[in-house]
């Protein structure tokens, strides 16, 4: 056993000897981290199981607002030049010294092709060591949320890494497995203790952490538990003390449970169907054509505009979500990304006619078929969203197989475009529209630009309206170009926009937890009474 892991051990261990309240929590969701590499794959599950053990520069509180994390201070010395002094005395859980080179080193990093977080990590620029605890980072052009792409970048050890073979991310699509698949060594309140992908993965409280702890937490055990009433039944008999995502329709039994209370919000986060724009044949379909040649539907704007207006999306969230969902037609996160405006959050009408009629005049009176990819283990009613929507797309005649998998399949597979048909989410801390625009929505380029494009699509003038807006340092000009590009991309229906989830955390009566809008468990702030 690590020598700074038995230190940890020994810790718990003398704090129950005391009788001081050394707790463990055992929580659950349906998913599990698809890794431990902080750098590889930008998943909010994966990112905030991760978020224990790492840190980075600065540090979010409940209200999502930075502060200092890892960096005490900063200042922007310049248009294009940000200046960080680093917190002294800082220890990585094997006991090396945290340095400016472990910054350098760790944003350089998560600038390689492995690397989903790219896109944020070459929004910062180049960072450049000034002394020990001083780093600044160098931009080619501005950046309007510098801070906030800052708060998405882990910091590693340069060291542990090197001696471990992982100076590069792992390549999770194509299946790399590396040290740092199974291990993690950060600065963070959490200790990694075991992994057992889909069982079981453990951590220790780090008793040599910087910062302050507000809870009681000593030992972390996570499980991840598939079905919801496997999850659920965990829960009320105490097997586990608290549960990520219940299944929407069992929250309002659980709010009259003995022992267990709700704590729900709104979460940043958009769910939206992807369609294979790019390709001339669909991958995964039947579609007869003129004169017998096969077609891609998707690439008519008359066809996205019927799928979307054949969605009942009342239906979704009363029968389906329960009521615990924000149907939306922006094409952000939060709301604030459209700066609220009306006229990029309103949904096109459910008109099944009018949707019957674009199908027609499109060539397609008899429908197509079609697989569409969804994750069953993601977002809330994931599989039983597209088996929703299959449902009220065979009112077209668009008979779709549901390919409903693990997100461990599923996400490597819309990372290599292996798709005709999909559906996916997007959010986090971030509000601002450039979190989706820039990874999500813009065409796909280089540095990460475009990436989680997975369907294709191009829209040349939104992609310059995209661009300019990432470096428009004025922010009324700013405003004008964001809500000049989302029209245009709304007007494309590139993509069909769901809603924005809701998500409650059902846990014992003698947890208590702070329920952020990014979904974001932080568990340094938990209590676990007796």
């Amino acid at each position: 056993m690590h020598k700074t892991l038995k230190l940890t051990l020994l810790a718990a261990g003398l704090a129950l000897a005391l009788g001081l309240q050394a707790q463990t929590l055992r929580w659950a969701s349906q998913g599990d981290p698809q890794t431990m590499d902080p750098h590889s794959q930008n998943e909010s599950m994966t990112n905030m199981m991760n978020g224990q053990v790492y840190e980075t520069l600065t540090k979010l509180d409940a209200g999502l607002k930075p502060g200092p994390g890892l960096a005490l201070e900063w200042k922007q010395v310049g248009p294009l030049v940000w200046r960080f002094k680093l917190r002294p005395g800082v220890k990585f859980h094997d006991g090396s010294s945290f340095t400016a080179d472990d910054v350098v080193f760790s944003i350089n990093r998560a600038k390689d092709i492995n690397s989903q977080i790219r896109v944020y990590a070459n929004a910062v620029g180049t960072p450049k060591k000034i002394d020990p605890l001083t780093v600044e980072f160098q931009l080619d052009k501005v950046n309007p949320i510098f801070l906030q792409h800052i708060n998405t970048l882990f910091i590693m050890s340069k060291s542990w890494c090197e001696a471990h073979k992982v100076v590069k991310p792992l390549n999770f699509k194509d299946k790399e497995e590396t040290y740092a698949s199974l291990n993690a060594n950060g600065t963070g309140p959490y200790v990694l203790a075991s992994r057992a992908p889909g069982i079981k993965t453990t951590y220790k409280r780090n008793p040599a952490w910087w910062g302050k702890f507000d809870g009681n937490v000593q030992e972390i055990v996570y499980s991840p538990i598939g079905n919801d009433a496997t999850r659920l039944a965990a829960l009320v008999s105490g097997e586990i003390d608290l549960v990520l995502d219940p299944a929407p329709r069992d929250v309002p039994r659980l709010r009259n449970t003995a022992g267990v209370k709700v704590l729900e919000g709104l979460e940043n986060r958009l769910i939206f169907v992807g369609m294979d724009q790019q390709r001339d044949k669909l991958l995964y379909a039947n579609v007869p054509g003129l004169n017998g040649q096969d077609r891609n539907p998707f690439k008519d704007l008359r066809v996205r505009r019927a799928l979307y207006q054949a969605i009942d999306i009342e239906a979704i969230k009363t029968k389906l979500m329960n009521g615990l969902s924000a149907p939306t037609g922006g094409l952000t996160p939060s709301a604030k990304g459209s700066y609220e405006d009306p006229a990029i959050e309103a949904r096109l009408p459910h008109d099944m006619a009018a949707a019957k009629k674009l199908m027609t005049e499109a060539g397609y009176p008899d429908g197509f078929e079609v697989t569409m990819d969804c994750p069953n283990n993601r977002y809330v009613n994931d599989e039983e969203i597209c088996l929703a929507l299959a449902s009220m797309w065979a009112q077209l005649k668009v008979k779709v197989k549901v390919n409903a998998q693990p997100r461990v399949i599923t996400f490597p597979k819309l990372e290599k475009q292996d798709t005709s048909l999909y559906l996916y989410g997007w959010g986090g801390s971030i509000t601002d529209a450039e979190i989706i625009m820039n990874p999500v929505w813009r065409n796909r380029g280089d540095n990460g630009v475009g990436y989680n494009n997975f369907g294709g699509w191009k829209n040349d003038k939104f992609d310059q309206l995209a661009a300019a807006s990432s470096t428009e340092p004025d922010p009324v000009k700013r405003e004008a170009m964001v809500k000049s590009a989302l029209k245009e991309f709304k007007d494309g229906i590139h993509v069909i926009p769901l809603h924005r989830q809701m998500i409650p955390w059902a846990v014992r009566q003698n947890v208590t937890a702070v329920h952020r809008s990014d979904n974001w468990l932080e568990v340094a702030w938990v209590n676990v009474g007796k």
